[in-house]
């Protein structure tokens, strides 16, 4: 979604002894710690668990819409610290939990959470791994390969979706388990986006059109043989960097398990180039059909964009639908 938070480590330092993530199995226990109230728990955790006996300077770190953004400078390091007034702790768990989920494919790097929680005031917070940013968005190729092999570690048993449900920007993202990749995107994805339009805007023909398309899902996915793959879920521009050294950091997921062409629905404003895609593909062979499906991926997050943003963005997945109703005869 088009909304950005960035962060991130001073050189060298070194992230107090805290508890290692577990498994991508996840347990029931979280893998980051939840606070308990008071006054100040941003501040609290910083001076005890974080390791730092003194806060030398806060200042406000820009890029997001929906988040307030900080850079805690310490005696012991940074910390990155997002924290929003108006939602509970559920938010930022789930981007924890899929932060956690890709720190341990140890593949590409991403900010490590370390503890989210309620304000006093109402609202909630997380702390995380400070990374400093290098001046580009880093060599292409070197993230196309390093995406492929998140893909390639993150798998799961429990079939598609995720442990709790997320965000896609601040619309609700649905990751029930199921074992069927079509049913999944059909329903947690595309329905969930067209019902919300239809509540949202009256927008029946926009909705009526889309379930016929959903109906006949099926047809983009015949003899393909599709594996769970842990997805950062909201790859665009301002949702990827590189850190000092140059390599390539994601942020701000959605995470959940699913096909890992879905990975590419947010193409549309994330630039990926001919070297991004070769050095992907080396790691995660394309598969027959790839093409076809294309438009099916970004139809998920023009419909979310209709929802959050307005109708400048309904024209393009209306035009997906009825492009896939011609190619089906319907």
């Amino acid at each position: 979604m088009v909304a950005a938070h960035v962060g991130l480590i001073s050189s060298g330092y070194r992230f107090p002894s805290l508890p290692r993530f577990p498994s991508l199995s996840f347990p029931k226990t979280k893998p980051f710690v939840m606070a308990a109230l008071s006054e100040d728990p941003i501040r609290e955790w910083i001076l005890s668990e974080g390791e730092a006996t003194q806060i030398t300077t806060i200042s406000p770190v820009g890029g997001g819409c929906i988040n307030r953004a900080s850079r805690y400078d310490t005696d012991a390091g940074s910390f990155f610290v997002k924290t929003n007034r108006s939602i509970g702790p559920s938010m930022f768990e789930g981007e924890a939990l899929g932060l956690g989920a890709m720190y341990e494919t140890k593949s590409i790097r991403v900010p490590r959470p370390f503890k989210v929680g309620p304000l006093p005031t109402g609202g909630s917070y997380i702390i995380m791994e400070f990374i400093e940013f290098g001046r580009s968005r880093g060599d292409q190729s070197v993230l196309g390969r390093k995406l492929a092999e998140m893909h390639k570690a993150g798998k799961s048993k429990k079939g598609f979706g995720f442990d709790v449900d997320n965000t896609i920007g601040s619309t609700p993202q649905i990751n029930t388990w199921t074992s069927d990749w079509v049913e999944f995107y059909a329903e947690h994805r595309l329905g969930y986006q067209l019902k919300l339009a239809l509540d949202q805007y009256g927008d029946s023909l926009i909705y009526e059109k889309g379930e016929k398309l959903k109906k006949n899902l099926w047809r983009l996915f015949e003899n393909v043989e599709i594996e769970p793959c842990l997805l950062h879920g909201d790859l665009w521009s301002g949702n990827i960097s590189s850190d000092k050294d140059g390599e390539p950091v994601i942020l701000d997921p959605a995470c959940y398990y699913g096909h890992n062409e879905a990975e590419f629905g947010m193409s549309w404003c994330a630039g990926f180039g001919g070297a991004f895609y070769n050095a992907y593909f080396e790691v995660m062979p394309k598969q027959e059909g790839l093409e076809k499906r294309r438009e099916v991926y970004l139809l998920y997050h023009y419909l979310n964009h209709y929802n959050l943003f307005g109708s400048g963005y309904r024209s393009s997945a209306m035009s997906i639908i009825d492009d896939y109703l011609r190619t089906f005869n319907l």
